[in-house]
């Protein structure tokens, strides 16, 4: 009903479209012995050269969300981050938990990486990006790929990251309000992400921050509210990639909750963190 919910609401105002930038729906194929998978295609129309990748992934909780909801922030990444943009439309849970939507990323990674000549993409300068889930799946591909060999991944980039399942920081405890995602939310969606896995061990696949190895990762840039219940398994997350070697960006903003450049883009705050993580964007893709 949720997800119905925001679907609707996402439809019902769709985002403005950028005249220089086209937006097409592909069908790749899915992990293998699965349905297909679409992508969303976002490219300037007038291309200058070889361009670089980016690979997004939406947020929503594991649960719901779909890639027209970040029309308007992947069109920016295209004409400010100048490159090209991927947006997948992985399955969702409950219907399909983990590992189902993080093998749909990384499908939509792998066919990426094999069609970047004809997209125009240069395959050593592709980067992987998301927001909330989106982040928590940002992180666990980049772990994935780097287990896996490949695809080669040059920059990421999980912005307030799902990324602990166990709730047990301050600030997953702190938070109970309804400040867009709070503890009973955050509580119900990794129930419904990790299904019947949850009550045996769980993968550091599925909830990045068991990862007992973070080396060898991608130079990392990150930013996220204090009034975040991701705040502190975020600020863990980084201080452990730093002790592990990885080029790490953290930006800490006060006063801000889950998601908040996105929810009130007219702040000054909101249009600080946007600016600063589209710059981070072009200069990590270089």
């Amino acid at each position: 009903m949720v997800r119905q919910l925001a679907n609707e609401v996402s439809r019902s105002n769709p985002q403005p479209r950028d005249e220089t930038i086209t937006i097409s729906d592909q069908l790749i194929p899915g992990p293998e012995g699965a349905e297909e998978v679409r992508v969303r295609i976002y490219e300037p129309i007038e291309k200058k050269g070889i361009l670089p990748g980016l690979l997004w992934i939406h947020g929503g909780g594991y649960v719901m969300g779909t890639p027209d909801s970040d029309d308007a922030l992947c069109q920016r990444f295209v004409s400010e981050a100048e490159c090209i943009v991927v947006s997948v439309d992985y399955r969702l849970a409950p219907e399909h938990p983990y590992p189902v939507p993080l093998e749909d990323c990384y499908a939509a990674l792998t066919w990426f990486a094999d069609h970047a000549y004809e997209l125009g993409v240069d395959v050593s300068r592709i980067g992987v990006a998301g927001a909330s889930a989106g982040g928590g799946l940002t992180a666990a591909l980049t772990l994935l790929a780097r287990d896996r060999k490949g695809p080669h991944i040059v920059f990421q980039m999980p912005l307030y990251p799902m990324i602990d399942h166990r709730n047990i920081t301050p600030s997953s405890i702190e938070i109970t309000d309804h400040r867009v995602w709070n503890r009973d939310y955050n509580i119900k969606a990794w129930e419904l992400y990790l299904g019947a896995k949850q009550k045996g061990e769980v993968s550091p696949y599925a909830s990045p921050a068991l990862a007992a190895d973070l080396s060898g990762l991608p130079p990392t840039y990150t930013c996220i509210g204090t009034l975040d219940p991701f705040r502190d398994e975020t600020i863990n997350y980084v201080a452990r990639l730093s002790q592990a070697g990885v080029t790490t960006e953290f930006h800490l903003y006060p006063g801000c909750y889950h998601g908040f450049e996105l929810g009130i883009p007219d702040a000054e705050v909101s249009q600080r963190a946007l600016k600063q993580y589209v710059e981070a964007m072009k200069l990590g893709l270089q």
